[in-house]
């Protein structure tokens, strides 16, 4: 990694606490953050993947799933900004989604990991677990508590742990590869 990469991973990371600060400060508008940051991410995602496309990835091979994936998640993210005034259900299903198939994700891989007796499969095994939490803990919240408040405080928890493991990343050091 180099240093301008590290500089954006800490930059990116103190930004996202900056953002869940501001969340943890204002529940009442967090909502609204919230739905537009997942928005503007998510549209940010789709242009950067477009933009691939065009530049390089019409020329390579399996290309044209770099154009599908940005096209749906253009569309995903212009779809959620439309969305904004009723944000609840919308934050409810993303945070379900993202983070259940991420843990299923986590922990299938883990399973994986041990089979070939890799050291890293506890670690793997409870952000598995972790994500699948932040799934059931969504929907308590959401459909049962009926709750906003609680949904912005699980979103702003998501990204201060997301903003931490950032940071954390942007210091460890990076194995080189030395082809001789």
């Amino acid at each position: 990694m180099t240093n301008m990469q590290r500089a954006k991973k800490i930059l990116a990371g103190l930004l996202m606490l900056l953002c869940s600060g501001g969340m943890f400060y204002d529940p009442e508008n967090g909502l609204y953050i919230v739905a537009l940051l997942l928005s503007g991410s998510l549209i940010a995602y789709g242009i950067r993947c477009l933009s691939l496309y065009i530049f390089m990835a019409r020329h390579m091979v399996g290309g044209k799933a770099i154009l599908y994936r940005g096209i749906i998640i253009l569309d995903l993210g212009v779809f959620t900004l439309s969305m904004v005034d009723n944000p609840k259900l919308f934050i409810i299903f993303y945070l379900l989604g993202i983070h259940a198939f991420a843990g299923v994700m986590d922990i299938l891989r883990a399973l994986e990991a041990r089979r070939y007796r890799a050291p890293s499969w506890r670690r793997s095994l409870l952000g598995g677990a972790g994500n699948l939490a932040v799934a059931i803990f969504a929907v308590i919240a959401g459909f049962f508590l009926h709750s906003t408040r609680d949904l912005v405080y699980l979103y702003a928890a998501c990204l201060v742990y997301s903003a931490c493991t950032q940071i954390v990343t942007a210091f460890q050091k990076t194995a080189i590869v030395y082809v001789q």
